[in-house]
């Protein structure tokens, strides 16, 4: 279903079509076709034909078997009549949950002389007791469709599975890729946390690995030990710039990696603001042009549940000019003034709500991952979609925003991704349901 009825609270944008698809985790735009990768299963790819912006038409839905994962990134392979999705485990952050249980039953065997009773365990584990048989089954069979696949979409109504690459861990997350290789952000044996892993995909029936990059203290394998608890340091994803990776790195902030040699990626620049700041890094990309003699780079935190008081995920703009001095200039930041469901995420005590559904609140999240100009388009969750213009770095401008109405039944929007065709047309999607299509109008 396409109508144009949905109504929103917006500045100098303005709808020009909504679809009602399930919600979505990632959306990209390529000569009329839009690519949509969904959040939650059986739900997997979507492929639509927004030729004509004003009538959106669904050619393709690739479903899943069963709920184990989900796939909800999808990516062109640059100009080739490729996609790319990853495959991760759904629910992670809870399932994993399940890889402590053999940790914890041999901790009480030995102080207690016995093994715990699930009440136990689900207490230890923070988990509710009617969900522990699916932790034990992640204890006992782990979890092995972690990977990414390449379909052929010549014929986009009918995509065709060429390849499936598994890798480990959880899987693969966010990613980058062009004609000739896939950054791929996921876990592997031997390393804490996932790692970017670059393969070769120009031949998409013989994928192979190239090479690896990870956060030194990662690769316990090799006797390196982490500075900090479980998976706060990670890779999120990398993107391609020229011969560089820029690598959100969630609480460790970012890297940049010199793919000169791409069998030999080497870490060139970093930068850390945590601590104080509480949100980890997401995403991160310089503009393809100076400002004022100035190298910039656009990045952006993403919005978890977070203690009251602290401040919500916002963009950051820096000099990078210099890889050895790399500066903040400024930030952008939406205030719960601003936003109409800005308390949406809060339980009735005002903290954080932490229960399924999750809901997001009004902190960042990502932005469109190519800059064509000083024009910044990103996501805000419960607050929408925010248009910045950074043509003073100094001095970000609200340019205009748009801010859907919540899917039904659902207490607030969840604006999770955004692309920009090269038209100007610009693509929202909501992680619940729904891919509204925009127009800036000044």
């Amino acid at each position: 279903m396409t109508h144009t009825e949905n109504v929103a609270i917006a500045k100098n944008v303005n709808l020009i079509a909504h679809l009602d698809i399930p919600g979505g985790g990632q959306v990209e735009v390529r000569d009329g076709l839009a690519i949509v990768g969904h959040i939650d299963p059986p739900h997997g790819t979507s492929l639509i034909d927004v030729s004509d912006p004003s009538n959106p038409r669904v050619l393709a839905r690739i479903n899943l078997t069963g709920t184990a994962s989900h796939s909800h990134k999808a990516r062109f392979a640059g100009d080739r009549d490729l996609m790319v999705v990853n495959s991760e485990m759904y629910d992670r952050h809870f399932l994993r949950k399940g890889y402590e249980i053999p940790r914890l039953k041999a901790e009480a065997i030995a102080r207690d002389g016995r093994e715990p009773t699930d009440g136990e365990l689900a207490s230890l584990l923070h988990a509710p007791v009617e969900r522990m048989a699916e932790l034990h089954a992640i204890a006992e069979h782990g979890y092995q469709d972690g990977g990414f696949k390449v379909y052929d979409i010549a014929d986009p109504s009918a995509p065709k599975l060429i390849s499936f690459q598994r890798t480990g861990g959880v899987g693969v997350h966010r990613f980058d890729c062009d004609a000739d290789y896939a950054y791929i952000s996921t876990e592997m044996e031997g390393y804490i946390g996932n790692i970017v892993v670059i393969y070769d995909i120009a031949d998409p029936t013989k994928i192979r690995e190239v090479s690896r990059w990870h956060i030194p203290g990662q690769h316990v394998a090799s006797g390196e030990t982490p500075d900090w608890d479980g998976v706060k340091n990670r890779v999120h994803h990398g993107l391609r710039a020229g011969d560089e990776l820029w690598v959100g790195c969630w609480h460790a902030g970012f890297r940049v990696v010199d793919l000169a040699d791409i069998h030999n990626p080497r870490t060139v620049a970093a930068h850390n603001y945590h601590p104080p700041f509480p949100e980890p890094t997401h995403t991160v990309l310089p503009l393809p042009h100076e400002i004022d003699g100035r190298r910039i780079a656009i990045c952006v935190d993403e919005e978890h549940p977070h203690a009251t008081g602290q401040p919500h995920a916002f963009l950051w703009v820096f000099d990078v000019t210099d890889y050895d001095n790399i500066q903040p200039l400024s930030t952008f930041h939406v205030t719960d003034f601003d936003a109409p469901w800005a308390r949406a995420h809060l339980d009735t005590d005002g903290n954080y709500n932490q229960q399924r559904p999750e809901i997001y609140g009004p902190g960042a999240h990502q932005f469109q991952e190519h800059m064509r100009d000083n024009l910044v388009y990103c996501t805000w969750f419960s607050a929408g979609l925010q248009i910045i213009d950074i043509s003073d770095p100094l001095k970000p401008v609200e340019r205009g925003f748009y801010i859907p109405q919540p899917a039904d039944g659902f207490p607030a929007p969840q604006s999770n991704d955004v692309d920009v065709d090269k038209n100007g047309i610009i693509y929202l999607i909501d992680r619940v349901n729904g891919l509204d299509i925009l127009e800036l109008t000044e």
